[in-house]
């Protein structure tokens, strides 16, 4: 029986929006494509984006910078997080996460993950407690978002600062509050596989008017941040302009010119992954073998990828189950391999942080596959790709 081929490209994106082309061509022909080198009158297209970003996800202050990465680590250098410190982060998380802690010299401690891939909040507050720690660097990782009033309970109780990486979940939220705006601050990718795309970028969130002036001294405004908008009034400067190092890391005008565009149409993307994601989870609802991560009502979702759990079935089933929908064209990732392939590493793969022992999530790990949702994938498409990695799984599946 001729076996269904799936020949999509699960690294293809979708064309930058003609919007977006035609305001890059416009800043490329002033030239000024340095944030601060604006022409009179004129705000320039990063402090625009900045105002627009922070109205979008209900914040009074916003920054954008290099990358998300430079996001995550310019916020934890404005908490005060320095060599030596402890700083909580996911179990489950990629490299990025753990990278900016290690960057500014500073100690994970990584937190098991539960079988909805969000952090195990009992773990957390076990380590609240007894690990020293004044940060929670916590990691959306793959969209999933945890019980963030449980989350924030948790945390303030102990005094722990939260810093959110939303790098996954720009456009979601925790019963109608957007995703990083429940910590102290929250960081987002601008990356080509985030949510909206200029190749690479991030944007930093927060209430606190002293960590934005921080931020904003960190990411390279020299003496220039009263050119900033969606920023606080001059005096709050003050005190930090002369203290906080230039780490530079500013975003530029051509990148935030072809984000503007991509950001007014989020919500329509949005609605879009999510049309997919439920698609692909609906044809493999019920697979003897596999299962299926079940999203919390309170959770507004951004299905930009899909995740799924193989629970008990050996290494070598699985392997089984990659290798043959890979020769039918679906790319699933697994992060039970036993060394790190592409984005798959894991927190023992991480040997700038001390070795530590997470028994549950190296149990979920084991058996997660994940696979990402590009929207240039038709609902069509999300069948077959269900198809296949169901025939797939049933393959090697044997009933106990």
């Amino acid at each position: 029986m001729t076996q269904t081929v799936f020949t999509g490209n699960f690294t293809q994106q979708e064309p930058i929006p003609e919007a977006a082309i035609d305001a890059a061509v416009a800043v490329m022909r002033s030239g000024r494509l340095h944030r601060y080198n604006t022409a009179p009158g004129d705000d320039g297209e990063v402090a625009k984006l900045e105002q627009e970003f922070a109205d979008a996800v209900g914040a009074k202050y916003c920054l954008a910078v290099a990358s998300g990465g430079y996001a995550m680590g310019a916020a934890l250098r404005a908490v005060g997080v320095g060599p030596g410190d402890k700083v909580l982060t996911n179990g489950f998380t990629l490299a990025p996460v753990p990278g900016a802690i290690a960057a500014v010299n500073a100690v994970p401690v990584f937190v098991e993950v539960t079988e909805s891939l969000t952090i195990d909040l009992e773990d957390l507050s076990l380590k609240a407690k007894t690990s020293g720690s004044k940060v929670l660097l916590l990691s959306h990782m793959r969209g999933h978002l945890c019980d963030m009033d449980r989350l924030m309970e948790i945390c303030n109780a102990a005094s722990i600062q939260v810093i959110e990486d939303c790098a996954h979940t720009m456009g979601g939220a925790w019963r109608g509050v957007a995703s990083g705006r429940h910590g102290l601050m929250g960081c987002y990718s601008t990356q080509t596989y985030k949510h909206i795309n200029s190749g690479e970028g991030g944007l930093l969130v927060t209430d606190d008017a002293e960590m934005m002036a921080k931020t904003i001294m960190l990411s390279g405004s020299y003496m220039l941040f009263e050119r900033h908008k969606a920023a606080p009034p001059p005096e709050v400067f003050a005190d930090v302009k002369y203290v906080t190092p230039n780490v530079s890391g500013r975003m530029d005008n051509l990148r935030a010119a072809i984000l503007r565009p991509q950001l007014a149409d989020l919500p329509a993307q949005v609605a879009r992954w999510n049309v997919l994601y439920r698609a692909v989870e609906d044809g493999l609802r019920n697979t003897p073998g596999l299962q299926v991560i079940e999203r919390p009502p309170e959770e507004s979702i951004v299905g930009s990828s899909i995740q799924v759990l193989l629970p008990g079935i050996a290494p070598a089933a699985i392997e089984a189950v990659v290798a043959g929908c890979k020769a039918r064209g679906v790319e699933l990732k697994w992060f039970g391999a036993p060394e790190p392939a592409a984005f798959t590493s894991r927190y023992d793969s991480w040997r700038y942080a001390p070795a530590q022992s997470l028994p549950k999530t190296d149990r979920i790990l084991a058996g997660l596959l994940d696979m990402r949702l590009p929207l240039t994938f038709s609902v069509a498409d999300a069948g077959i790709i269900a198809e296949i990695i169901r025939d797939e799984v049933l393959a090697v599946h044997v009933p106990v």
